[in-house]
């Protein structure tokens, strides 16, 4: 507060000294013995309105951001001076339209750095999902509707509400995090302090979600100097600030609120990420991190908001402000289909964090996808995927209209789709929500052979079942597509069946010692396989311990 009031003052001077005219010709006299008044009074006021503002509004403290007030002063400046004073005053008015029109015109100018701050490495495909781990595909409109029942858990519950919903791993485990937030001035006024956060798997939609008790005084809801936005502009009044404030849980269940800071890339355009400020919600501690020394339980030290403007940057500018306008060669438009500031968060296998987001033409009507980027969510670092060039792939928004006309009776629809490498295939994951929000299905269909679909009650289900349905089209399952077909004649030892989604999937233990599995999609009448039964099987030999089965025959019952 301080450093405002300070900040306020200074400005408040030399606008006023900039304003209240030296000269005036005949009435010089006169206004030399005013000039001492009228440059206190207008100090004063501008120092009042500087203060409100910057208050107001958070904005940076940096001089560029004075560039509106240095126009308007010295314009003011020229219209009530005379003589040699107007012309000084002029030359300064000038002076301010230069920096004006070099502030405003950044963005026609700049778009060639924003490219390189942020140009990607390029591949052809991520790697293949590892089947043993299930993705993190919980919908968040679903955890949200289940919180908000659960919200009876939180004490005096009409003074709250629930805050922004994120994903994030804690101690290990891929969870949604959403904190209690203030419904109002008034609930503020009379709580003081938030109770708590929310948590629910991400990863398990059977998973009820739980209350953890913990008081936080600087939230995003409160309000003056406990606004959590305005405690930290007041303890780094220059930093340059892009996104929302994010809660991060350490592996011990304690919040933290942060927040990305950067650079400008051009007078005051452009942004590029450069660490977080981190601020601990119950004392107001606050501390500011590199991107390379941010602690290891921050998972999105880079804000969505940020990751998505690089996106923008990257697809937008590839040859420049104009190319975007009219020529748009090379031009890819990043999807809005994401969950966060139009991009999704997911996680590898070693729970590492990334950013989601696919590209496609900005040519109206295509729905064919030019690429996928993964932002690393700890450094910014950013992979452009081309995918397989011999192949067209279809955009996030093409397989969301799929899944709109195959539940068009139920009035079902996709949510947060996500590209995998399921099997050697570029694959869209997404879970399916029925008309109140609520999870019905999670929904797995082939960018590039968009007829090849499944979906089953988890994600887990759901693979099994692509895995058989990429078998039966011909498609390459881990490398297998090579893999000889074989037949063999055997006699079921033990056998086992599971229900998932519209079809069952039967596991065959044979007496010769091999596993196969086959779903009823691709042999219906292998539901009535009985332990003692021989049959006649045509399978994938690709060494893995089921062997997939194309074909079978039940000796037994014919």
């Amino acid at each position: 507060m301080i450093n405002l009031i300070i900040f306020s003052i200074i400005v408040g001077l030399v606008a006023s000294v900039i304003i209240v005219p030296f000269t005036t010709g005949d009435k010089e006299a006169k206004l030399s013995f005013n000039r001492w008044a009228a440059i206190a009074t207008t100090a004063v006021v501008f120092a009042i309105m500087i203060f409100g503002f910057y208050y107001v509004t958070n904005m940076d403290r940096n001089w560029t951001s004075l560039w509106v007030l240095l126009l308007i002063v010295t314009l003011l400046g020229v219209l009530v001076s005379g003589g040699k004073d107007r012309n000084v005053k002029m030359i300064l008015f000038l002076g301010a339209l230069i920096i004006g029109a070099y502030v405003l015109s950044a963005p026609l100018f700049n778009a060639n750095k924003k490219y390189k701050v942020v140009e990607m490495d390029q591949q052809v495909e991520i790697k293949a999902f590892d089947e043993t781990k299930t993705p993190a595909s919980v919908a968040p409109k679903f955890v949200r509707n289940k919180m908000k029942k659960a919200f009876g858990q939180v004490p005096d519950t009409s003074y709250y509400e629930l805050g922004n919903l994120q994903i994030q791993k804690v101690d290990g485990k891929f969870v949604y995090i959403a904190p209690v937030e203030f419904s109002g001035f008034f609930k503020w006024f009379n709580g003081k302090t938030t109770p708590g956060y929310f948590t629910m798997s991400a990863t398990d939609s059977s998973d009820n979600p739980k209350f953890v008790k913990t008081e936080m005084a600087y939230t995003p809801s409160s309000f003056f100097h406990k606004q959590v936005e305005r405690h930290m502009r007041m303890e780094m009044p220059n930093l340059i600030f892009y996104g929302d404030v994010q809660l991060e849980i350490d592996d011990e269940g304690k919040p933290h609120y942060i927040r990305s800071y950067g650079n400008f890339i051009t007078a005051r355009n452009g942004f590029d990420v450069k660490g977080i400020v981190m601020v601990n919600p119950e004392t107001g501690a606050v501390e500011k991190y590199a991107l390379a020394d941010v602690p290891e339980f921050i998972d999105g030290a880079v804000s969505p908001e940020a990751v998505s403007l690089q996106n923008s940057y990257f697809g937008n500018y590839i040859h420049g402000f104009w190319n975007s306008v009219v020529g748009k060669r090379d031009v890819k438009l990043p999807s809005d289909e994401g969950t966060e500031s139009n991009v999704s968060p997911i996680f590898d296998e070693n729970g590492h964090m990334y950013y989601f987001t696919d590209f496609t033409s900005p040519k109206e009507g295509v729905d064919s996808m030019l690429g996928y980027a993964l932002t690393d969510g700890r450094t910014g670092e950013a992979t452009y995927y081309t995918g397989n060039l011999e192949e067209s792939y279809m955009d996030s928004q093409g397989a969301l209209q799929i899944i709109e006309k195959k539940f068009i009776e139920k009035k079902w629809s996709g949510e947060m789709p996500v590209l995998y490498n399921f099997y050697g295939e570029a694959s869209w994951l997404t879970p399916v929500l029925d008309s109140n929000g609520f999870l019905q299905n999670y929904f797995i269909v082939s960018a590039a052979n968009p007829e090849i679909s499944v979906y089953g009650n988890s994600p887990n289900d759901a693979l099994k079942l692509y895995k058989t349905a990429l078998q039966r089209g011909g498609s390459t399952v881990e490398g297998s597509s090579s893999a000889e077909e074989a037949k063999a004649a055997v006699t079921v030892k033990r056998v086992f069946k599971e229900r998932v989604g519209d079809f069952t999937l039967v596991s065959i233990l044979a007496e010769d010692g091999r596993s196969y599995i086959v779903s009823t999609e691709v042999v219906p009448l292998a539901v009535y396989v009985q332990e003692g039964d021989k049959l006649a099987m045509t399978y994938l030999e690709t060494g893995e311990l089921f062997l997939p089965v194309k074909d079978l025959t039940n000796i037994t019952i014919e």
